[in-house]
């Protein structure tokens, strides 16, 4: 049986975040005192991810990372000493894991969501994966891991996949991608495709929305591959899950949890809205 890894996609340059992007990469913002990429590492932890890959920009981007997921002990004896064991476990428990930090190359002239998993093809070998986004962040308050719903869903119908949506109101344009039903698929919704919201969904009330993040097959990777560039150039993981839906059963599971695009200024600002409220 296939073991089961993580792939973390936060390779992006984080222009809507500039001139701070520059600096910070995004997936190391705060949301309140943990950055972003440590909640997802926690998820996957949480989904039974045997190792996970970080893949990150080169530069300050991968030394910011390899710094956070670093051990330190003199800083840990330091809060010990102090009785602070507390502050420090948000950094202990991702470095319990068994987690590889793999640099993107830039001036390939390639860009786009369908690169992380092929950066971290060979890491994969041959174990199923869950592909997410670094960029933002999927929140539950109750303490449960919607990417551990996703691996257990997938596990009880039996498919070759899952993807994780977000069920959200339809009335206003939606940019993150509507996911279209396989038609007649039976007991278990499945995935035909991933379209632009289009006026029409405006009479269902609610869509599905992509949250990038999917669990896979390591067979998936050659769709990834044979990702044509779209009009804006970008290499589009949605393509590759597309085609691979099209041939593969792949479950759609809606996840209890909030989803906000931390990507953006206003995503982080109301991640942290939520968060400090709960405090």
């Amino acid at each position: 049986m296939p073991g089961l890894t993580a792939v973390i996609a936060a390779a992006g340059v984080g222009s809507r975040f500039f001139p701070i992007g520059k600096t910070i990469p995004k997936c190391m913002l705060p949301v309140w005192n943990r950055p972003l990429l440590s909640y997802t590492i926690a998820d996957c932890i949480a989904a039974g991810a045997e190792r996970i890959a970080v893949v990150t920009a080169p530069g300050e981007c991968t030394r910011q990372v390899r710094h956070f997921l670093t051990p330190d002990p003199e800083m840990e004896r330091y809060f010990a000493a102090r009785g602070w064991q507390h502050k420090y476990e948000p950094i202990a428990r991702p470095l319990a894991a068994d987690i590889t930090v793999i640099e993107q190359p830039r001036g390939t002239g390639h860009y786009g969501t369908a690169l992380p998993p092929l950066c971290a093809a060979e890491w994969i070998r041959d174990d199923d994966f869950l592909l997410a986004s670094g960029d933002d962040l999927l929140l539950r308050l109750d303490q449960g891991s919607d990417l551990a719903d996703l691996v257990n869903a997938r596990r009880g119908a039996h498919t070759t996949g899952a993807i994780a949506v977000a069920v959200q109101p339809s009335d206003h344009p939606l940019r993150y991608g509507v996911i279209q039903h396989r038609p007649h698929a039976g007991e278990h919704p499945l995935m035909d495709s991933v379209r632009a919201w289009n006026p029409g969904d405006r009479e269902h009330g609610t869509a599905h929305i992509n949250i990038s993040r999917t669990l896979l097959p390591a067979t998936a990777l050659p769709y990834f591959a044979a990702v044509q560039p779209a009009d804006d150039g970008e290499l589009r993981a949605t393509d590759a899950i597309t085609a691979f839906a099209h041939d593969h059963d792949l479950l759609v599971h809606p996840v209890l949890g909030a989803f906000y695009d931390c990507g953006s200024p206003a995503g982080l600002h109301a991640a942290n809205t939520v968060i400090s409220g709960a405090a």
